[in-house]
């Protein structure tokens, strides 16, 4: 696993982060208007409010993504951030990879002395599922998400 790197947001990323997450969720479900809020402005989106994102990279090339977004950025203490928009390439899923990636994020919102981590997903992707609860993830009674209509199921991690 020595030969990926995680990195920082870099806007020569930015395309990348776009077209993975276009990707997956075209696989799975339809774009929404969140969807391109989000990722046609990555830095605006992620990197202005406070948080980041997050690229693994072989090489040169990008294989991961997932962005660390503050839920409350008027908030001069964040406590709370929301884990979004994470795509491993396919031809590099099954290797552990969103496993490491996420464990990037929690370290890095510990950093920052965040309180919790929170996320929105749906429940037929099982194996995003089981990278979420391997890291200590619990699905939360209500779904306090409505921006996207696929998402069915809330995630909290309390750091």
């Amino acid at each position: 696993m020595t030969e990926f790197e995680v990195v920082t947001f870099k806007a020569k990323y930015a395309d990348a982060f776009a077209e993975l997450n276009y990707a997956w969720i075209k696989t799975y479900f339809s774009i929404e208007e969140e969807d391109h809020r989000s990722l046609d402005s990555p830095y605006d989106y992620a990197i202005e409010p406070g948080g980041e994102i997050f690229f693994m990279l072989r090489s040169d090339q990008v294989i991961g993504t997932v962005a660390l977004v503050p839920v409350n950025p008027k908030e001069a203490d964040l406590k709370t951030f929301e884990l979004a928009k994470m795509a491993i390439d396919p031809a590099f899923q099954g290797r552990g990879l969103g496993q490491k990636l996420l464990s990037h994020c929690i370290d890095w919102a510990r950093s920052k002395r965040a309180k919790y981590i929170v996320l929105t997903t749906n429940d037929v992707l099982k194996p995003a599922l089981r990278v979420y609860e391997k890291a200590g993830f619990v699905e939360e009674p209500d779904n306090f998400d409505d921006r996207y209509r696929r998402g069915n199921l809330t995630m909290r991690l309390v750091l």
